[in-house]
């Protein structure tokens, strides 16, 4: 029986170590944190469970991974209806888009200047000069770009939109265009159903555990609180609870950080892919909960602020996805991009709580007071920044990677990409089928289903 270790117990690797086990292959998924799910886990707080953020399951999630989830989850996997709002010059409109919402409660300037700038064609400036900034504002024209995505991406990755690259546009904007974004809009006012998703009944971090019982069952082996010290053709080199070992594998997939990961094999990489590694960035993220000891604090599970005055990026309402069972109380998460470098990184849960409750005043919110409990987490690594010139970067990595004998780079964090839970899941399933019986990974598959990927579009 052919050993196969995964690296990483978020959902790409939840995925591929039970998909591996399924086949008959001796599995060892390694997570150096103490439960599985990574960014996309729950956890309690204050008698709630609550997700790292507001994630959802869309439903143009692929059949197979939506059987095998519900497969999972069973009735405890709900369709719900999308109820969101975006605060948009000092107005509240709902989100996603509605026709008729948008024509009712729309800043006029704001409409009038969308609809003229629909009628504007705009050519593009082709070649290298092309940005995040050029491609959404030739696509959707300067209205929508000024009075949303410039300033929502800037808080988002700390950049401007001039510094983007255009890839940053095209794997995050899913209606890049005017003609896209009237389609969509119709599509809703029409009742289509694209404003509905997934959500496990006990936090969307259900899905990891669904996945993990099943790896579990199949035969895997999870091993919690461990690190990855080296990675050597053909054996791994472990660091947790049973003290350092070397375990021999045939087959290394990892879902760790690629850049994470370039620096853990053995022999060590050149030179030019250590430089490369170093100049990929990640943006950072501090999630701020709120216990309130109130039935709801809105009736919308999500809101979003792309104005650069108001501090944080969204604020959901773990109650209101998943109907949690708790009379009497609720919690609030905001999002608060952020680099490690930055003071708030290592603010107090006080002044944190403090920034939130100034900015819910500033957009007009209910006061939250009292509050019952505040909590804080860090995600370190919440999102790859594609700065201008980031692509040579990561492929000088990517190459190197390929020609590494055995190790197999995948998901979110393995492939620098932004994807959501059902995309990573979607590459997890690809690559064990690229496996042959004897361990072989077929190269030519895997790059056939990369070029898969890089059609995946971010849904929010």
């Amino acid at each position: 029986m052919k050993h196969i270790t995964v690296l990483g117990a978020g959902p790409a690797g939840l995925g591929a170590a039970w998909k591996l086990a399924q086949r008959g292959f001796a599995v060892t998924l390694v997570e150096r944190g103490d439960r599985v799910g990574g960014n996309s886990g729950s956890f309690d707080f204050a008698g709630l469970q609550v997700d790292y953020g507001s994630h959802r399951l869309h439903p143009s999630c692929s059949p197979e991974i939506l059987t095998d989830i519900r497969s999972m989850l069973g009735g405890d996997l709900l369709d719900r209806p999308r109820h969101g709002r975006i605060h948009l010059r000092g107005r509240w409109l709902h989100f996603p888009l509605k026709p008729v919402d948008a024509a009712l409660h729309a800043p006029p300037a704001f409409l009038a200047g969308a609809l003229r700038d629909a009628l504007i064609s705009r050519k593009a400036t082709g070649g290298e000069s092309e940005t995040f900034a050029s491609v959404l504002q030739r696509g959707l024209g300067p209205t929508i770009c000024r009075d949303f995505y410039f300033p929502y991406a800037l808080k988002i990755w700390g950049l401007e939109p001039e510094q983007l690259d255009p890839e940053q546009a095209r794997r995050r904007v899913s209606a890049g265009s005017v003609a896209k974004l009237a389609g969509k809009f119709l599509r809703r006012g029409k009742g289509s159903g694209k404003g509905r998703f997934f959500y496990p009944r006990q936090g969307f971090g259900q899905i990891s555990e669904g996945y993990r019982e099943a790896a579990l069952r199949a035969g895997a082996e999870l091993r919690l609180r461990t690190s990855v010290t080296a990675v050597e053709p053909g054996r791994v080199t472990l660091t947790g609870p049973r003290g350092e070992e070397t375990i021999e594998t045939a087959c290394v997939l990892s879902t760790i950080p690629v850049t994470m990961l370039a620096r853990m094999i053995r022999p060590e990489a050149p030179a030019s892919v250590g430089q490369a590694a170093a100049s990929l960035q990640y943006r950072s993220m501090i999630l701020i909960y709120l216990a309130l000891d109130r039935e709801q604090f809105t009736e919308f599970d999500a809101h979003y602020f792309p104005a650069s005055e108001i501090a944080i990026t969204r604020l959901s309402e773990p109650k209101n996805y998943g109907l949690s069972k708790l009379p009497g109380r609720t919690v609030l998460c905001a999002e608060l991009p952020c680099s490690k470098q930055d003071r708030v990184w290592n603010s107090g849960d006080s002044v944190l709580a403090d920034l939130v409750v100034r900015a819910l005043r500033e957009a007009g919110l209910p006061d939250p007071a009292p509050i019952r409990e505040v909590a804080s987490r860090r995600l370190p690594e919440a999102y790859p920044i594609y700065t201008l010139g980031y692509k040579p970067a990561f492929e000088t990595i990517d190459h190197w990677l390929d020609s590494v004998e055995g190790v197999v780079s995948l998901g979110r964090q393995g492939l620098f990409a932004h994807d959501n839970t059902h995309h990573t899941l979607a590459m997890a399933y690809a690559a064990v089928e690229c496996l042959s019986e004897s361990a072989e990974f077929d190269r030519n598959r895997w790059s056939a289903a990369r070029r898969e990927f890089e059609s995946f579009v971010v849904e929010d």
